[in-house]
């Protein structure tokens, strides 16, 4: 569906015709595919393999995913500083890869000893972690301002069918093995593996990017926080985190349906599935969307669907009809947001702070997202499930609200424009 150009076109210095998806995009896709094999082959075993098998208990094992999400959330700062530095951005992002590789391993030696365990999923959240930055960092320098919104639109379409892939693999591998948690967790090291060698090979290092896709700024910031003084970068950073902070954990959602339609608990395993087959087919057009129309405007509009989802639970509506909406409005919310603010950060960033620029973005939003999860589950077992859903739509709707004025304004120009002030303002932020 979408041409690339060559390995060598991609390294030699020449941009992407227009209409054409960067070499280097696909290659990440690639890689992310791969990878989302192996990271959810053992995250669709794990709440069976530490509840059943090791005997935790579901409040253990909440405590240690929890936890581990948010070092996830934070250690993104890291990766995106280290990789600016010097343009480590490939390095960095192959660390990371690397490292979820080698917990896969880790899991499979710890056996049942609890450290074990810990120290296995903290090297996964790490580098899970230190990797997005730099990886969404190499996206974004790959493809032309205009183009962005298609090209992150392509990768997490191509991620996404890695997370499609990896529920089924794992299930089909306990079924033809007999529940051999071992023999997964040995074929999920062997796709993440896999996907380390098809970043080493195939994947350029920010250097030798496309010229015209790298353009800089006549100056950049000599420190990440001086990114903050830009007006417009500010506000996408404030709307994310508005929005994030009135966003309900995908777990409740979830929940909720199960506890309304009543369906089997050992089904309740393949429900993000549905709205990971909603991402898949609408993240490239949501993409494309948002180059042509301004990408406010899908981030915006998605998160009106999420609204729409909560308010669906709040309806007598029941069964069939219930589950299908939910999942295909809560894929509808992941398409419109989560490459649409990548791509349109992007722009806002100078290049020797691009990694850093989005790794706060991802932070905050992530972290606003924690509390967001903390609040609901409060008020969820203080109130009851009405209470707390009516309360969750009410506050993304005031965050839309918030978010739109935050928003207003910020595509007005031409995303050259756009670095040149960039890189105005933080040169002014350097100096002061």
């Amino acid at each position: 569906m979408y041409l690339a150009t060559t390995g060598a076109g991609a390294t030699s210095g020449r941009a992407p015709r227009r209409g054409r998806v960067a070499g280097p995009v696909l290659a990440l896709g690639a890689v992310s595919l791969v990878t989302d094999i192996s990271s959810e082959m053992v995250t669709a075993v794990l709440p069976l393999y530490f509840v059943l098998q090791l005997g935790l208990s579901p409040l253990q094992f909440g405590f240690l995913d929890g936890l581990y999400n948010a070092v996830t959330a934070v250690v993104r700062l890291a990766g995106g500083h280290a990789a600016d530095r010097g343009g480590r951005h490939k390095l960095v992002a192959g660390g990371g890869y690397a490292l979820s590789a080698l917990s896969r391993l880790g899991l499979l030696l710890a056996g049942g000893a609890t450290a074990g365990i810990g120290a296995a999923l903290a090297a996964d959240r790490i580098g899970k972690g230190v990797r997005t930055a730099p990886r969404d960092a190499l996206i974004s320098l790959s493809s032309p301002p205009d183009q962005l919104g298609r090209a992150f639109g392509v990768h997490r379409a191509m991620d996404t069918t890695g997370a499609l892939l990896g529920p089924l693999a794992a299930f089909a591998l306990l079924w033809a093995t007999a529940d051999a948690y071992d023999a997964v967790f040995v074929v999920s090291f062997c796709c993440g593996l896999l996907g380390v060698l098809l970043l080493v090979a195939f994947v350029p290092g920010r250097r030798d990017l496309p010229r015209a896709a790298t353009r800089t700024p006549r100056a950049s910031p000599s420190r990440a926080r001086d990114l903050l003084k830009v007006p417009s970068f500010r506000r996408i950073l404030a709307a994310a985190a508005v929005l994030g902070a009135a966003t309900v954990g995908d777990a409740f959602v979830y929940l909720l349906l199960q506890r309304r339609i009543g369906f089997a608990e050992s089904w309740f395993p393949l429900l993000p599935l549905g709205a990971a087959a909603v991402y898949l087919l609408l993240a490239v057009p949501a993409g494309r969307l948002g180059d042509r129309i301004g990408r406010r405007v899908p981030f915006l509009a998605g998160h009106a669907a999420l609204a729409a989802a909560y308010a669906l639970l709040l309806t007598p509506l029941g069964g069939t009809a219930l589950l299908v909406g939910v999942l295909l409005l809560v894929g509808v919310f992941y398409a419109a947001t989560d490459g649409v603010l990548m791509a349109l950060a992007g722009p806002f960033l100078p290049t020797e702070r691009r990694a850093a620029g989005l790794a706060v973005v991802q932070t905050g939003q992530a972290l606003s997202r924690l509390l967001a999860a903390a609040g609901f589950g409060a008020a969820w077992t203080w109130w009851g499930t009405t209470t707390a859903l009516t309360a969750a739509v009410l506050a993304l709707l005031v965050a839309l609200s918030a978010a739109a004025w935050l928003l207003r304004g910020v595509e007005s120009g031409r995303p050259d424009h756009f670095n040149a002030r960039t890189a105005d303002a933080c040169s002014e932020g350097a100096a002061s």
